[in-house]
């Protein structure tokens, strides 16, 4: 039988490789998820802004307020600078377009961006 503390030889070395690509992995994992939020946050915004704009006597700063409040509320400023609003025709009709762009940083609080843009649209009201 070996002594106490024998069999533990080499633990912590094993325990720096699991970490090695454990913590990586993790933090890639939870990357994706922070990308994924804000761009489903975008959107979300985009077309309630669309939408904000779409009854008749709505304008395009209604649109932008909208989105602004909604990604401020639920993100923060620095997602909520580069909002366009514009018109397109679909189908015959006129559709109103919210575009978002923003950047969120891909090693958490640091490092290089990650570019999401998104768009929301929503057919314009006419009057009767």
């Amino acid at each position: 039988m070996l002594p106490p503390g024998r069999g533990e030889r080499g633990s912590v070395a094993e325990f720096v490789l699991v970490l090695l690509v454990l913590v990586p992995l993790v933090m890639g994992i939870v990357q994706v998820g922070l990308v994924l939020h804000v761009r489903n946050t975008l959107t979300a915004a985009a077309s309630d802004g669309a939408r904000a704009a779409a009854p008749v006597g709505a304008d395009s700063s209604d649109a932008r307020t909208r989105t602004r409040t909604i990604i401020t509320t639920a993100l923060s400023d620095h997602y909520a600078r580069d909002i366009t609003v514009g018109k397109e025709s679909v189908a015959g009709g006129t559709a109103v377009v919210v575009r978002v762009s923003a950047e969120v940083p891909a090693l958490g609080l640091f490092g290089p961006s990650v570019p999401v843009r998104v768009a929301g649209r929503a057919l314009q009201e006419e009057e009767p």
